[in-house]
This record gives C-alpha cells, sequence and structure tokens, in this order.
C-alpha cells in the first residue's frame, strides 16, 4: 500500500512558477508509475502528467507541455510537478497518483482509473 501526500501550492500571478510535490510512503515506491491530475471547480478531474517507474518515460497533456516538468526521485520516495508560466487556466487542486506496475503507455496512464492510491490533493490558484 503507498500513502501520497501533496505540497507546494499555493496562490501566485500569471506567469510565475511554482514547484509541486508529493511524497509516498510505504514500500516498493519505485515499482509504481505516478501521475499528477488536477480538478477545477464544476469540472471532471484531468490527467496533467505522468512519469514511469525509472523516470526515463513521461507524458503531459497538450495544454502544460513546454511549460510543466514532471520528475521522480525513487531514494526519496517523491514526485514533483515543475509549473512554469502559469496561466490562470490552471487553477485547480492538483492530485499525486500511483498505479503499481512498470507498464508504461498512454493508453492507459491519462484516465484516472488507472491509477489505485490518491493523494489529498493541494490547491494551486493563478490570478490574472
Amino acid at each position: 500500500q503507498v500513502q501520497l501526500v501533496e505540497s507546494g501550492g499555493g496562490l501566485v500571478q500569471a506567469g510565475d512558477s511554482l514547484r509541486l510535490s508529493c511524497a509516498a510512503s510505504g514500500r516498493s515506491f519505485s515499482t509504481y508509475s505516478m501521475g499528477w491530475f488536477r480538478q477545477a471547480p464544476g469540472k471532471e478531474r484531468e490527467f496533467v502528467a505522468a512519469i514511469s517507474v525509472s523516470g526515463g518515460s513521461t507524458g503531459y497533456v497538450d495544454s502544460v507541455k513546454g511549460r510543466f516538468t514532471i520528475s521522480r526521485d525513487n531514494g526519496k520516495k517523491m514526485v514533483y510537478l515543475q509549473m512554469n508560466s502559469l496561466k490562470p487556466e490552471d487553477t485547480a487542486v492538483y492530485y499525486c497518483a500511483a498505479r503499481s506496475g512498470t507498464y508504461f503507455s498512454a493508453s492507459w496512464y491519462a484516465s484516472p482509473g488507472s491509477y489505485t492510491y490518491w493523494g489529498q490533493g493541494t490547491q494551486v490558484t493563478v490570478s490574472s
């Protein structure tokens, strides 16, 4: 079992940067693919980024490509989301998620139902 705790959210202005962190507890963190999702008020949960167990493969939703970077440190059991050039439309609660297994593919990593474990979320608000 994996427990996930996000941090790093806050209120920023458009164009600013934030780095979200996700701390994992439990065994075998390095065997979990990880994802970041977000949910704005009144909207469905949306895929943002995903990373394979080794960190060698990543995937992003088109709206954040070139602005956001997902990374992980298996030794520290951490996953990060570096967010640059933030826009008001990035405002949402951001969630970290984990899925066991080494198979990494766009056929599943963008779907919330593919993940087993979720954090409680951290709020990101971008003002214009």
